[in-house]
């Protein structure tokens, strides 16, 4: 390790899920926030999700990497990260002899973060090759994405390289020519940091983002070799040695039917820099970690990819798995945000107690833990499902079909609200760079950019998901059988959940099946989110190795998120302080039976 890397603490977990040793250090006013602990130790909830959505001997193989990636994340990634985002990358267009080399110079402890992601726990490449971490066959997707909960739960902008590269490597697999994919597996498979290969997408341009029709970069075939000519506006992870990349072939018809999808390496065979440059580092509000830039392309020697005629259709292929990534950023964002907050409740003192104690900051933590809970529900079942549609299965396809659009588009909405909430808890020191609110605060808002906007995910929810391929219907399904197995719920709590199960499955139907409603489309697409997390939470919630406490969870977001709520009537709420009591509550076990009794209570 670098001698940077030296330096950085990595320190024990304490004992308590909340208390760590820096507060210790200072006369006791000051909370803690979540540096020293490991993330995994520390959710209970998530490790109940995976006992629920993984094969008990993969579990069993993988739980020590878990556990080490927890340590990690809470020590000495989030060390890095708070470093790297003080001294973000830099763009150095020319050499001192005056070349064009436009490099992209970044601080040591970025480099540091790429070795644990790509080298150490391979996130890219674990779920492609057989082997990694000692796991007989390719790791199954629902573990890859399990490592980048954790992962990005102290560093938001490195998991754009992992999560891309992992995309790249997939679309290269699937739609790629032999000699293709001969010449460029090898590299992006490669163990070490130092001969891998990372790969990443540029679609953006002036002309067009989300409308990636209107694109205008042209590619000409000239002597045999594929060249590009044009300008990307928007590109991440853009020293990436391999960019999938649209284009548009000369003669090729207007709209998507004429974008072409191409891979562009950053180096040519014989080592030479590619035509391209990097012309300008975009200044963002948050992820400064990653180098996004501006790109030129000038002649720049690309690999067709797939058929001509379908490069949307390919590119599809990296953007969905983008999407499901974003959700599972959004649920471990939201994850850090609870934590922190929690660390605050529990140490800060104020009117007389420990602030958790307090019934307007106990209903202000519940807004976190809520949204947080749904999102890890609904991507961690998606995730199993994806690895089922990868060996042919018609359901599973379908099911991912709507899941992901639906995940990213209404977990990442709730993450900005999320870390603001774990902002306002912190106080005013929440607002001050030293701590990691701010930071939380400015990286929650890319998941409702990257891979399209709200609009975006909400028009490809109802107009395609629903509308075109009808994998509304697989999900109802699902839902409609997951409801048919909670036999121990008392009749009352499941026709609740049978009623949001079916009305927001015709409401969202509704909107699809008439262009005039489309007004509606995030209203549906959330509806149908909150019943499906509903029911989700509350049939994991059940599982031999579920975690009871889900059931609550489940009830508010019936009751929160789904149901009628008069708002000038003063609500009773007794059960609900009775449920904050056991969600809040620093460990502690609640039985399955008390659980079913809790949610039998009036409202």
């Amino acid at each position: 390790m670098s001698n940077h890397a030296a330096q950085v603490h990595l320190g024990t977990a304490p004992k308590s899920r909340f208390e760590a040793e820096p507060a210790k250090l200072d006369n006791g006013h000051i909370a803690p926030d979540c540096a020293g602990l490991n993330f995994y130790e520390i959710d209970p909830s998530f490790r109940a999700s995976l006992r629920v959505n993984m094969d008990a001997a993969a579990l069993t193989h993988f739980e020590p990497l878990l556990q080490k990636l927890g340590a990690v994340a809470g020590n000495e990634l989030d060390t890095l990260a708070r470093l790297v985002d003080r001294n973000p990358p830099v763009l150095e267009p020319r050499d001192r002899f005056g070349r064009d080399l436009d490099t992209i110079v970044y601080h040591p402890a970025y480099r540091e973060m790429e070795k644990i992601g790509f080298e150490d726990f391979q996130l890219h490449s674990m779920c492609h090759k057989s082997g990694a971490h000692g796991w007989a066959g390719t790791a199954p997707q629902a573990m890859k994405y399990a490592f980048q909960y954790l992962f990005i739960q102290s560093e938001f902008g490195m998991m754009c390289p992992l999560s891309i590269t992992d995309a790249t490597i997939q679309v290269l697999k699937t739609f790629g020519s032999e000699e293709l994919k001969s010449y460029l597996m090898p590299k992006m498979l490669a163990p070490k940091l130092q001969d891998l290969w990372k790969g990443t997408q540029f679609m953006t341009e002036r002309a067009g983002g989300s409308d990636v029709g209107t694109l205008e970069t042209v590619a000409r075939n000239e002597d045999g070799v594929w060249r590009l000519y044009g300008d990307k506006w928007f590109a991440s992870h853009t020293d990436a040695h391999i960019a999938l990349i649209l284009a548009r072939p000369e003669g090729a018809p207007e709209g998507i039917k004429g974008v072409a999808m191409f891979a562009l390496p950053r180096y040519l065979p014989d080592g030479t820099r590619n035509k391209y440059r990097i012309v300008r580092l975009k200044d963002k509000l948050g992820t400064k970690s990653l180098a996004s830039c501006e790109i030129v392309l000038e002649g720049a020697e690309a690999y067709l990819v797939g058929r001509a005629d379908h490069g949307i259709k390919q590119m599809m292929e990296q953007v969905n798995m983008s999407r499901l990534s974003h959700g599972v950023r959004a649920a471990g964002q939201m994850r850090r945000c609870y934590n922190e907050a929690m660390q605050v409740a529990r140490n800060r003192n104020a009117f007389g107690g420990k602030i958790i104690d307090h019934p307007l900051l106990r209903r202000q933590v519940m807004k976190i833990l809520v949204p947080a809970e749904q999102a890890l529900a609904l991507s961690m079942m998606a995730a199993k499902y994806m690895d089922l549609a990868r060996v042919g299965s018609e359901e599973a396809a379908q099911l991912i079909r709507i899941l992901t659009p639906l995940v990213k588009f209404r977990a990442c909405r709730d993450a900005i609200s999320a870390a603001r909430a774990s902002m306002e808890t912190r106080g005013g020191n929440g607002y001050i760079e030293e701590w990691v609110n701010s930071r939380l605060v400015r990286d929650s808002h890319i998941g409702v950019l990257w891979e399209g906007t709200s609009n975006i995910n909400a028009i490809d929810v109802v107009r395609r998901a629903v509308g075109k391929a009808k994998a509304h219907t697989a999900l109802h399904t699902l839902l409609l059988e997951k409801v048919a197995q909670l036999t121990m719920l008392p009749e009352s709590f499941t026709k609740r959940l049978l009623r949001v199960v079916n009305k927001s499955f015709e409401f969202i139907s509704a909107v699809a099946a008439a262009p005039e409603n489309e007004h509606m489309a995030r209203e549906a697409t959330t509806a149908f989110y909150n019943a499906a997390s509903a029911v989700v939470l509350a049939w994991e919630s059940m599982q031999a190795h579920g975690e009871p406490k889900k059931l609550l969870i489940s009830r508010f977001v019936l009751e929160h998120r789904l149901e009628p709520v008069d708002p000038l009537e003063p609500p009773n709420g007794a059960w609900e302080h009775d449920a904050y009591a056991i969600l809040l509550a620093d460990g502690g076990d609640l039985s399955t039976n008390d659980a079913v009794a809790l949610v039998s209570l009036p409202a």
